[in-house]
């Protein structure tokens, strides 16, 4: 069973759940995020130990187009349960300044290079909201993060590919506070950092309800940063992101 099949899975669960619940009490919601992405840096070396370490930034620095689906639900005003999925994956041409061992081979300098990355996530995050505190509404939880990663090189008939899936836990934290009538600042972070590596996803964001409460609309400023280092691969990136988009209660 593939990742997207398994978020629908757990999407319909989870609006599935307590359906004797007032709305009030366990509100549904749904958000798409939209806008485009730059990458200020994303370095790759595979093996992390003897390949060549080349910038895809440097190559091709965007911007991307970028869209997030969020779908959540609230229990008793307290608990959260959302999932996430965002998608990020683009193809870029350019040339390398110097030869790049990369995997097995070795790809030529001054040469048209075909590179396609793909960094896509999956999260399901659990937050507790307590009670506000000077007009902030804090919550703090945890997310189970799965992402699906692929770093392709092609350059003639030359191809050499990189693919991972893997499990990482994130803490996560949300902030929101109103500013004045309906529009609200809100913060939300979901992060880790290990010897292994770490990975940043943080949010700004400014709000407003528009034509019924149900809905609001909101435009704000991303950035993600993370990556690893190890003897199988060496990878760290950043990306910044100009988003808006709409969320809708039920």
């Amino acid at each position: 069973m593939n990742l997207i099949k398994c978020f629908s899975i757990l999407f319909v669960t989870l609006l599935l759940a307590t359906p004797g619940m007032a709305a009030d009490e366990a509100p549904n919601y749904l958000s798409v995020e939209l806008g485009p992405a730059w990458q200020t840096k994303n370095d790759q070396r595979i093996p992390g130990t003897s390949g060549t370490t080349f910038s895809l930034s440097k190559m091709d620095p965007g911007p991307f187009f970028t869209y997030r689906l969020y779908a959540g639900r609230k229990f008793n005003n307290r608990h959260e349960l959302r999932l996430l999925f965002a998608p990020l994956q683009f193809e870029i041409k350019g040339q390398f300044r110097s030869p790049v061992k990369y995997i097995g081979s070795d790809f030529a300098a001054e040469t048209e290079t075909t590179a396609f990355y793909k960094f896509n996530s999956y999260r399901l995050t659990y937050a507790y909201h307590f009670d506000p505190i000077s007009q902030w509404e804090l919550a703090l939880g945890f997310t189970a993060k799965v992402r699906d990663a692929e770093v392709r090189l092609t350059q003639g008939n030359k191809l050499e590919r990189k693919t991972n899936i893997g499990f990482v836990p994130l803490l996560h934290f949300q902030a929101r506070r109103p500013l004045f009538a309906d529009l609200f600042f809100r913060f939300d972070f979901d992060g880790l950092a290990a010897p292994q590596g770490r990975a940043f996803d943080a949010a700004l964001f400014l709000e407003r309800s528009f034509i019924a409460p149900a809905y609001t609309f909101f435009l704000g400023y991303r950035t993600v940063e993370g990556g690893a280092n190890n003897d199988t691969v060496y990878n760290f990136a950043w990306f910044h992101y100009a988003l808006g988009g709409v969320r809708a209660s039920f």
